[in-house]
């Protein structure tokens, strides 16, 4: 590839930005040289990353170049700033996996179907600009990515998390990353260096100034290059004598768009519309300019003066000098001068192709209520829902709020957009319509709507120990009127109270909510499986587990049927907690993949944290620490863009089994603060649970023994509360505590004895053990491995060898008891339970077995790593390139490169040969007896 097409040195560079320029050189060199990069250039509005990206392009000129900008109009657009990236490299859909070919096409409108889950949308572009990387490296450089829309941004922020074999560089450029971007690397733009400043504004003064007032000018821009351009532009000498004149209180950015407005107001006045219609089409599509500049009469002249000030580029596409061009040419338009450019635009969209940003044009252009408008954006919304984004529905449903004159037509939308901007996790948004709908005549139905969803609301955003009594009261007034809603409700009352417990007022506590629902009427017949959960439920928590037990179990075994999305939702979360309970370990593993998967399809942002907090829980008992780290990363990316509070479970659990006694402890300090004023008890019980699972890793029994006789005082806690058992017998029986032990023990049988599942009478085995002796013990420790080896709890198999095997020992079977506790050491240390393989690894030593610990820098370079033995393994199962993809979240080519390492590392050449590899992660210590 010839290099005369790019700058070799800084020298070549921006003014000022020599050092940003070396970076964004050698990124592209590394590019060339196939090497996968991710940027993020944050910096404040004005201070050069448009300018850094264009450097880029330029240096670039040798390589595919791809550019998308995100437009403050369109962020509530599913998928619009991903068209801009992705549109050009469509003609390569074709060749991607099914699955993910069918996302990205129904994310993009192509075809019909399902709503894409978001993820697999993400893996689609990974996999598609890794098709178009086959012919020349890409580039991808995104401006204005603040602005970008939620579905595109989280898309491509989950391809650029996945970049590794691609040759694909992605840059974006942003005033903050905001939580999609959080953890890439970052490059912060600053100011320009002084000296770098007074040339700069040196260069756009035609006459000499006052050394004061230059002082001045470069004190208040703090070298923001474009300030320095734009600021003294249009202004006399007299009127820079103070610097800027009078003291202006805007920020910064508004003072730059004061400044473009006063270049626009010195253009001609057909030129300043057309700047004005091009501001209100965020598409950049020049035909479509002309076609609504045209309806408007404004001349093809016009464009001259915008081009020779710079201001708008009228090539291939529309585009601005800069986004705060844009910016300032929308705003200098009078209210009429906006609808008219609205008007226009609808008028020319094409209703087939583009409906939805034709019905946002129309209601743009509406200057009044407009039910045929109003009625356009529902029908909007609705198609919004089918291809998963819930953000949109809500804008749309919103906006049609705003122009629909009939009063008790308007209270209906708004609680609909106020029910939407809960589950797109918009808060503050719903906080505003449902107050908006409480202004207007409700009937008794709609005062009872929001009065429900002001309780979701208290629940969704501050997990608030006053919403289980809201949403009883509510239930209660819909059982006259919707008995459907009302046990729907319910179900929603009992999920809240789930997470109050001990800090439940009484009315809102679960055996308020138990006893209401042993009083209301009953579901249809025959019953849903929504019907089943919630008496099931009641009954557990008003007279015992046996009693709840058989329609728990039915609920389970029930198909959930036909549901809508909040419907399906509420009732994944409840049977997940119920499989739990029930110790149904399957059941469990199938609903908590199903609730993600659901949630993350239509974008429910209130309802995936506490998904993807589940799955943790059930990927820490299977001792899939690794895929558990990956969701912790996301459930924090995700309560961080919705605002809402999320107790960290996950960060607990995963705290506590790794042996991470300062984090554990900031956790749990910072937890405490934080769910206490809020009344959610369960985050208490959630905090005990972790430092007993902690320090009985560490084997400091009495410590865990503390945290889990107090965790296990609130069984009520379904979550946490009935875990707290297990790890108390273990801590008891080590604290020579045998009557809290055999307490613990009785309490834990009355559900593992009538539960029956392997999972739970192994987990029984196990505590018993602990507290026998003799063959009693040894047959007991037995049939708990053989118990929890038919299930897919890894972590509780691995501690049920590291007990059987401390056993062993001080019975002085040494042989025997090194056996089991070599089995113990490589699961938990393979699977990254350091606390509990610590405590195997003491164990093997007293037995005089020699442990010898291997850093992970010291690792042969033979060794496989966990992903690459998990693409082995589904490569040696039989399944292709492109379902592996599809199955991993990572792009075909990934996929290959890591398949080719583990040829290399193995001294094979073929997937055949994986058969008869031995395929496990580097252990991190090694045994030698």
């Amino acid at each position: 590839m010839p290099g005369s097409d790019r700058p070799s040195s800084p020298s070549r560079a921006l003014r000022g930005r020599g050092s940003e320029c070396e970076v964004l050189v050698r990124l592209l060199d590394e590019l060339r040289a196939g090497h996968s990069s991710v940027l993020v250039l944050r910096g404040d509005p004005g201070i050069g990353k448009t300018a850094l990206l264009d450097f880029m392009a330029d240096a670039a000129a040798d390589l595919t170049v791809a550019r998308a900008g995100g437009v403050e109009s369109e962020m509530e657009l599913t998928f619009a700033a991903l068209h801009q990236i992705c549109g050009p490299m469509l003609h390569r859909m074709e060749r991607l996996p099914r699955p993910q070919y069918d996302a990205l096409a129904t994310a993009f409108g192509l075809t019909s179907g399902p709503a894409p889950d978001r993820f697999l949308v993400g893996l689609a572009v990974l996999s598609l600009m890794s098709e178009v990387a086959e012919e020349l490296p890409l580039v991808c450089l995104i401006d204005d990515a603040h602005w970008l829309d939620r579905a595109s941004a989280q898309a491509l922020a989950f391809a650029a998390r996945r970049l590794l074999a691609e040759p694909v560089l992605l840059v974006f450029a942003t005033r903050e990353p905001g939580a999609d971007y959080t953890g890439l690397p970052e490059l912060t733009v600053e100011g320009l260096p002084d000296a770098d400043a007074r040339d700069l504004l040196n260069s756009v003064l035609p006459w000499p100034l006052d050394e004061q007032v230059r002082e001045r000018i470069l004190a208040e821009t703090h070298g923001n290059p474009l300030a320095l351009l734009e600021l003294p532009r249009g202004h006399s000498p007299s009127e820079l004598t103070g610097g800027f004149g009078v003291p202006d209180p805007l920020p910064l950015s508004g003072r730059i768009e004061q400044s473009f407005e006063h270049q626009l107001a010195a253009l001609p006045t057909q030129t300043r519309r057309l700047m004005q219609l091009a501001a209100a089409d965020p598409v950049g599509d020049q035909a479509l300019l002309w076609r609504a500049a045209a309806k408007l009469r404004i001349p093809a002249s016009a464009a001259a003066p915008a081009a020779d000030a710079g201001l708008l580029d009228l090539g291939a596409h529309v585009r601005f000098r800069h986004p705060l061009v844009r910016s300032a040419a929308y705003r200098s338009a009078s209210l009429q001068e906006r609808q008219d450019a609205h008007r226009a635009l609808a008028d020319v969209t094409d209703p087939q192709t583009d409906p939805d940003r034709r019905a946002w044009h129309r209601a743009n252009a509406s200057s009044g209520p407009d039910e045929e408008v109003a009625a356009e954006l529902e029908r909007c919304a609705g198609r919004a829902l089918s291809r998963g984004g819930l953000a949109a529905a809500a804008a749309f449903l919103e906006r049609a709020t705003t122009l629909t004159a009939n009063r008790a037509r308007q209270a209906e939308r708004a609680l609909a957009a106020a029910h939407a901007k809960i589950q797109a996790g918009a808060f503050d948004a719903a906080q505003k319509l449902v107050a908006i709908a409480e202004l207007l005549p409700l009937d008794q139905l709609q005062l009872m709507r929001a009065d429900l969803i002001r309780a979701k609301l208290a629940f969704a955003a501050q997990r608030s120990g006053d919403a289980a009594g809201l949403l009883l009261k509510a239930a209660h007034r819909l059982e006259q009127s919707d008995l459907e809603s009302a046990r729907t409700t319910y179900l929603d009352a009992m999920s809240a109270a789930m997470y109050s417990t001990r800090l439940a007022c009484p009315e809102g506590s679960l055996s308020a909510v138990a006893q209401a629902v042993r009083a209301a009427p009953p579901g249809s017949r025959p019953q849903r499986a929504p019907d089943l959960l919630l008496d099931g439920l009641a009954a557990n928590l008003a007279e015992g587990y046996s009693a709840g037990l058989p329609l728990l179990r039915g609920a389970l075994s029930t198909s959930a049927g036909e549901m809508c999305v909040e419907t399906e939702l509420r009732w994944l979360a409840l049977a997940g907690i119920a499989a739990v309970h029930v110790w149904d370990a399957e059941r469990w593993a199938e609903l908590s993949a199903q609730r993600v998967e659901v949630a993350r399809s239509v974008g429910a942002l209130s309802e995936l944290p506490l998904a993807l907090s589940m799955r943790v829980q059930l990927l820490f008992v299977a001792g899939e620490l690794t895929a558990a780290e990956s969701l912790i990363d996301e459930i924090q990316a995700t309560t961080a863009a919705t605002g809402s509070t999320q107790t960290p479970f996950s960060a607990l659990g995963l705290a506590a089994i790794q042996g991470r006694e300062g984090d554990l402890a900031v956790l749990v300090e910072s937890t405490l603060k934080e769910v206490t004023p809020r009344g959610e008890g369960i985050g208490i019980t959630a905090t005990e649970w972790a430092t007993a699972l902690l320090y009985n890793g560490l084997g400091r029994y009495d410590a865990a023994l503390a945290a889990a006789e107090q965790g296990s005082r609130h069984l009520d806690d379904l979550g946490f509360g009935p875990w707290c058992l297990p790890e108390l017998i273990e801590a008891a029986a080590r604290a020579g505590a045998t009557a809290q032990a055999a307490d613990a023990l009785r309490r834990l049988s009355e559900m593992t004895t009538a539960s029956g599942t392997d999972w739970a009478l192994g987990m029984e085995a196990r505590s018993r053990a602990l507290l026998s002796e003799g063959e009693g013990a040894d047959r007991l420790y037995q049939e708990a491995i053989q118990r929890l080896a038919r299930t897919r709890m890894r972590t509780e198999l691995a501690r049920a060898h590291l007990v059987y095997g401390e056993w062993l020992r001080r019975e002085n079977r040494r042989v025997d008891a090194r056996e089991q506790l070599r089995t113990a050491h490589e699961m938990l240390t393979a699977m990254g339970a350091q606390g509990f393989a610590d405590r195997a690894r003491r164990e093997l030593l007293a037995t005089g077995e020699t442990v010898r610990k291997r850093s992970r820098t010291v690792e042969s370079a033979r060794d496989l790593t966990t992903q690459e033995v998990l693409i082995a393994r589904l490569a040696r199962d039989g399944l292709s390139t492109p379902e592996i993809s599809t199955q991993l979240f990572i792009s075909p080519r990934t996929v290959e490169w890591h398949l080719r390492n583990v040829f290399t590392k193995l001294g094979i050449n073929s997937r055949r040969q994986l058969r008869a590899a031995t395929l496990r992660p580097a252990a991190r210590s090694v045994l030698s007896s």
